[in-house]
């Protein structure tokens, strides 16, 4: 059983929350090439190791949210803490 830890309801178990994916960012719509849209919707870089990844708090406050896990161990790294704003909140 994976814990998350949501920044607004506290640490939940995994399958109240959804992965959204790797955390990247998004090209400016003005100014992209159809190849950096292409890249940005498909292509990841699913490495070995640290990931800042978005979650989604299904069953709680309903809100997104990043953090950093070992994509391996699944261990956390600073996670967020309920009450600290997080940059994908």
């Amino acid at each position: 059983m994976l814990l998350v830890p949501c920044p607004n309801c506290g640490p939940r178990n995994a399958t109240d929350m959804n992965y959204r994916g790797e955390a990247h960012s998004r090209p400016d719509p003005d100014a992209a090439t159809k190849e950096e849209w292409r890249t940005y919707l498909y292509l990841r870089d699913n490495p070995s190791g640290w990931l800042r990844e978005n979650w989604y708090c299904s069953s709680g406050c309903r809100r997104h949210f990043q953090l950093e896990r070992h994509t391996l161990t699944g261990e956390l790294r600073n996670p967020p803490l309920p009450g600290r704003k997080t940059a994908g909140a």
